[in-house]
């Protein structure tokens, strides 16, 4: 059957009961319908995170083929909880950009899901929304004091680096002109439009601790600069307040279940390859203060969403996994070894030996940060026993634990093995994470050590903007944060089209944009775009509602 024929015959249970099993009264959540529901932020324990076992999913580079690693996270925590280890599996929230673009929905698969999956991937509780609206509301307020006689702070419209965004993939909005239409329409000026999850306030919402850390944050955004050159900020336009009410219950966690009936969290939604990657800092707290095990993932890539999730959440937050899973599948790998698309289902064992070292760099990568890796091969029925056997011995040889995840047929049951290795690798680790490189280091070195020792890169170069704005970033102040890196996500290097593991490679660093509300700063390399567009025949043109209301085409 289909994703969404297995999820449409799944026997939800109230969530009310999923909040009792995950230990809140359900009289303390926020019910949205029968099946969503929003926890307090009151209710994490602090004291408890530490007794959690934290576990991280990660991939080897993403290919057409798809990873499944959504998949293998709940299948993952469908097995701890069948091995009676308490388990809640943390996500991220799907945006509309993938789901009508090209990607589809963002639930896990077959027998491996969260649910509602219509709810999920549609709007779900409205956060991506209220993130938009704070996002904007800033915009509207920026471009009103630039209109304004008696409200002005004298912001030179030509600085401005804040965008509008909205949570759809569409090229058209890349660059704008807004304020035409006279003088009542506002000042002319050049702008554009990101994708909502590379919103910085996305970014905020997903590593405030709380509603007093995220209005600081918002307060702390940098807009640009005034005509006399002094730097100007979200609260200098004292709309952090407002921003922060608008966002008072997209801070809250929201509660769902796994299609074996196990609590699930999934709040907040940035991309990877744009954005930090990751789910909320108190999505995967809420987790961990109700769990014995706390499974959670990071975007695309290890060397993207992993790479970010221990250098700036893990720091940030103050918490440390105890183990990285890595998904990768066989089809996957023969298409970094040189197969074709059509040719990923046929037995191709030499394929999948020139694929091997993407796989073999993702593991280098995660040892670097003191965690033990284990692999999870998702198994697709086309896969071979001599293909399998092949991974296998490399984790022999490497002595690392892997094992088959057949979790999209079997849900829980098809992991059973990959959650055994985690429980004796978690029960045993008594290390904590070390990152990759100090905040206090230069922001040059910052992104050098990045690109050299994750991606395997030789050189990074700078063009003249990106010197600029080094520089802006130093007079600022700012070059104490850690670097969250835009990239490709299909190469370990900045150029699509090199896969597998490339090497004598140059990353070169066109733009830096500052974050400095989520405390961070994004260098931006090659052509990626933090507004995505669409493919010539999108996702869209297959989903459809029936007058019954049913809908097709998710999946």
């Amino acid at each position: 059957m289909t994703d969404l024929k297995i999820a449409k015959k799944a026997q939800l249970k109230p969530i009310s009961q999923i909040a009792q099993n995950f230990g809140i009264d359900p009289e303390d959540i926020d019910m949205y319908g029968k099946y969503k529901a929003k926890i307090p932020i009151a209710k994490i324990k602090r004291s408890q995170v530490k007794k959690s076992n934290l576990i991280l999913v990660s991939a080897i580079s993403p290919t057409p083929a798809g990873e499944g690693k959504t998949t293998i996270s709940i299948g993952l925590s469908e097995a701890l909880n069948q091995l009676k280890k308490k388990t809640t599996v943390v996500l991220r929230e799907p945006s509309l950009g993938p789901v009508f673009g090209i990607k589809g929905g963002a639930t896990g698969g077959g027998y491996a899901q969260v649910l509602p999956l219509e709810d999920i991937n549609l709007h779900f509780t409205g956060d991506f929304s209220a993130i938009e609206k704070a996002h904007n509301l800033l915009a509207a307020v920026i471009d009103n004091n630039i209109q304004s006689k008696t409200n002005s702070l004298g912001l030179d419209p030509r600085t401005i680096t804040w965008k509008r965004v909205i949570d759809m993939n569409d090229r058209a909005l890349r660059r704008i002109i807004v304020g035409l239409g006279g003088t009542t329409s506002g000042i002319p000026r050049e702008t554009g439009f990101d994708i909502t999850a590379a919103s910085e306030i996305m970014a905020i919402l997903c590593i405030a601790n709380d509603l007093s850390d995220l209005k600081e944050r918002l307060g702390n955004i940098f807009i640009g600069y005034t005509f006399s050159k002094e730097p100007i900020y979200a609260r200098d336009l004292k709309v952090a307040g407002a921003m922060a009410t608008l966002l008072r219950h997209a801070i809250k966690p929201n509660l769902v279940q796994t299609l074996e009936g196990n609590p699930a969290i999934i709040h907040g939604g940035p991309f990877a390859n744009i954005a930090q990657g990751t789910n909320s800092v108190i999505g995967t707290l809420m987790g961990m203060s109700y769990s014995d095990y706390t499974v959670t993932e990071a975007g695309f890539g290890f060397d993207l969403g992993a790479e970010k999730f221990f250098d700036i959440k893990c720091q940030s937050a103050g918490i440390s996994p105890k183990a990285v899973v890595l998904t990768t599948t066989i089809r996957a790998l023969k298409y970094h070894g040189g197969a074709s698309l059509k040719e990923l289902e046929q037995p191709n064992v030499n394929a999948l030996r020139k694929g091997l070292p993407n796989l073999e760099k993702h593991l280098e990568n995660i040892v670097k940060f003191n965690v033990t890796p284990i692999i999870a091969i998702n198994k697709f029925k086309t896969d071979t026993k001599e293909e399998i056997e092949l991974i296998k011995d490399l984790a022999r040889v490497r002595n690392i634990r892997v094992a088959v995840a057949n979790v999209w047929a079997k849900g829980g049951a098809g992991a059973i093995k990959l959650a055994e290795h985690v429980i004796e690798v978690a029960e045993s680790n008594t290390d904590s994470f070390s990152p990759l490189y100090g905040w206090n280091m230069p922001v040059e070195k910052k992104i050098e050590t990045i690109a050299k020792r994750i991606y395997g890169a030789e050189h990074v170069d700078y063009n003249s903007k990106a010197k600029l704005h080094l520089k802006r970033i130093k007079e600022l102040g700012l070059d104490k944060l850690p670097v969250c890196i835009a990239k490709t996500q299909k190469s370990l290097s900045d150029n699509p089209k090199l896969l597998g593991r490339p090497k004598d490679f140059i990353i070169t660093v066109r733009e830096i944009e500052i974050a400095s509300g989520a405390g961070f700063l994004i260098p931006i390399t090659g052509d990626i775009m933090r507004m995505p567009g669409l493919p010539a025949h999108p996702a869209s043109e297959g989903i459809d509602i029936s007058d019954s209301g049913e809908i097709s085409g998710l999946f």
